[in-house]
């Protein structure tokens, strides 16, 4: 399970760093999950993968490099955490979902 860590930074907005290559920082894409150091947003990705194109593609053609194969991982790992339990069935609450952050 991933640990979110928060950031308060000096213009008062919040970075929440999710792993260590996905933030949600409200200065951002209006907060929405995106690729440290881009404005590629997660779910950008995830529906990459889920029409199918190789994580090879995504990485270095649809986006030109400018995300590692394994950010792709993170991204699916943590869209697995934000659906299922740690035994694989769906989860009944949203104890562990991703909080709004406020601009």
């Amino acid at each position: 399970m991933n640990v979110a860590r928060r950031h308060r930074k000096p213009n008062g907005t919040t970075r929440v760093e999710l792993s260590p290559h996905i933030v949600a920082d409200a200065a951002i894409c209006h907060g929405k999950p995106t690729f440290k150091g881009t404005r590629i947003m997660v779910w950008q990705v995830l529906a990459d993968v889920a029409e199918g194109h190789s994580w090879e593609f995504i990485c270095h053609t649809r986006w030109g490099g400018r995300i590692p194969l394994a950010a792709v991982g993170e991204a699916v790992k943590l869209a697995r955490e934000a659906w299922l339990d740690d035994h694989g069935r769906l989860q009944h609450h949203r104890s562990r979902a991703v909080p709004v952050l406020a601009a």
